[in-house]
C-alpha cells in the first residue's frame, strides 16, 4: 500500500510518499518540499495573510497532484503550529478544502510530541528503555518521555527556531547581547519543563529528531546523509557549544553556504542551536542521538496500527479515549 503524508509546517510543505504495510517498516518512495515560511506571513492581528493562504492552497494542490501521480492510495494531510495558531485558521482550512479537496487535520503540539515519540520508539526498539525525545520545529519545541510507545509525558512549548529568531533577534547576525539574553531567557523557559519531564526518572537514551538537530549534528562532525539512515549520529553538548561560538558570528547568507545547511532554514539556525543547547543544559544531557524518523513517520505508523486498510477512517489520534468520535484537533478535521 502506498501512502502519502503531507506535512504543512511553519517553514515548508513536505510530501512524503512511502510504501507501507502493516507490521513492516515504511519504505520511503519519494519526498517533495516547497518553502512557504507561513509563520512569517502572519499579519499584525495574527491572521495568515491572503498571500500566505494563496501560497498554501497552491502548495497543497501541487502535493495532491504528485500524490495521485505516484499512486498513493491515501493522502494524510496535517498542519502544525503556523496554521494552528493563525487567528483565521478555520477560514484558511475551509478554503484549502474547497479549492483542493484536501482536508488538513490540525495537530495539537502534544499530539506532535506523541506521534514523534512513537516513531522514535519504533526506530530504537524496546531495548532503548526509557526514552527522552526532543524535536525542534519552526514554531515549537516538542518533548516527550516514557517507557512504552505512548509517552508518559508529552509537552509542546513555543520555542521553535523560527519563532525565537523572529521574536528575539533584531540583527543578522545577532549581536552578542542578543545571544546572551536569549540564552538566559531560554534557560528560564526550559528549567520547569525539564523538571516535569524528569519527574519519572532519568532517560536511558536521549534522542533528537528534526531538520534542525540533524543539521547541528552534521556541522559538529556527524556522518553525512550519504552514509545512510543507519549510521549512528550524535550531537554532543561540547560540540554544540563550539558550533554556536562559530555560527553566531555569521550572517544567514554565509550560513547557507555551509555544507548541510538548507538555504531556507539558514536564517534560523543560530536560534535553533540556542534552543538545543538550553534544552540539553536544562535536562543535563551530554549528548543526543539523532533519529531519522520523526513526526511524519509517526503518523504513518499510527495509521497502520489503527486500521487494516486504506478504506477505514484514520482520524483517531494516538491518545483517543473512550467515548471520543475520532475527530481531533481544534477544527475537528479528519484525514482526507
Amino acid at each position: 500500500m502506498r501512502l502519502g503524508v503531507l506535512d504543512v509546517g511553519s517553514n515548508t510543505v513536505h510530501l512524503l510518499v512511502v510504501d507501507a504495510h502493516r507490521g513492516a517498516h515504511p519504505t520511503p518512495a519519494r519526498s517533495e518540499k516547497s518553502v512557504l515560511r507561513l509563520a512569517e506571513q502572519l499579519d499584525g492581528r495574527g491572521d495568515l495573510s491572503r498571500a500566505g493562504a494563496d501560497h498554501l492552497v497552491r502548495a497543497v494542490a501541487a502535493a495532491k497532484v504528485s500524490a495521485e501521480r505516484l499512486g498513493c492510495a491515501e493522502l494524510m494531510a496535517f498542519a502544525t503550529s503556523a496554521v494552528r495558531e493563525a487567528g483565521n485558521s478555520a477560514a484558511v482550512l475551509e478554503r484549502v478544502r474547497e479549492e483542493t479537496g484536501v482536508e488538513l487535520k490540525v495537530l495539537s503540539g502534544e499530539d506532535e510530541a506523541r506521534y514523534t515519540f512513537l516513531a522514535v520508539r519504533r526506530w530504537h526498539g524496546w531495548s532503548a528503555g526509557r526514552l527522552l525525545c526532543l524535536d525542534i520545529g519552526g514554531g515549537s519545541l516538542e518533548l516527550a518521555t516514557g517507557m512504552d510507545e505512548e509517552p508518559e509525558t508529552a509537552l509542546s512549548v513555543p520555542l521553535g527556531a523560527g519563532r525565537v529568531t523572529r521574536t528575539r533577534f533584531r540583527k543578522d547576525p545577532p549581536g552578542r547581547t542578543e545571544i546572551r539574553e536569549t540564552s538566559e531567557w531560554l534557560d528560564g523557559q526550559l528549567v520547569p519543563v525539564a523538571r516535569e519531564l524528569l519527574a519519572g526518572g532519568r532517560p536511558d537514551r536521549a534522542v533528537a529528531t528534526s531538520k534542525t538537530f540533524r543539521t547541528l549534528a552534521r556541522l559538529t562532525g556527524a556522518a553525512p546523509s550519504s552514509a545512510g539512515p543507519r549510521a549512528r549520529r550524535v550531537l554532543t553538548a561540547a560540540g554544540l557549544r563550539q558550533l554556536i561560538a562559530f555560527i553566531s558570528r555569521m550572517s544567514s547568507h554565509d550560513l547557507a553556504e555551509l555544507e548541510g545547511v538548507s538555504p531556507s532554514r539558514a536564517h534560523q539556525l543560530v536560534a535553533g542551536a540556542l534552543v538545543a543547547e538550553a534544552a540539553m543544559r536544562a535536562l543535563s544531557l551530554g549528548e543526543l542521538e539523532i533519529c531519522p524518523w520523526a513526526l511524519r513517520e509517526g503518523v504513518i505508523l499510527r495509521r497502520l496500527d489503527q486500521t487494516g486498510g486504506p478504506e477505514q477512517d484514520t482520524a483517531e489520534a494516538p491518545t483517543k479515549r473512550s467515548g471520543e468520535t475520532g475527530r481531533t484537533g481544534r477544527h475537528g478535521a479528519r484525514w482526507s
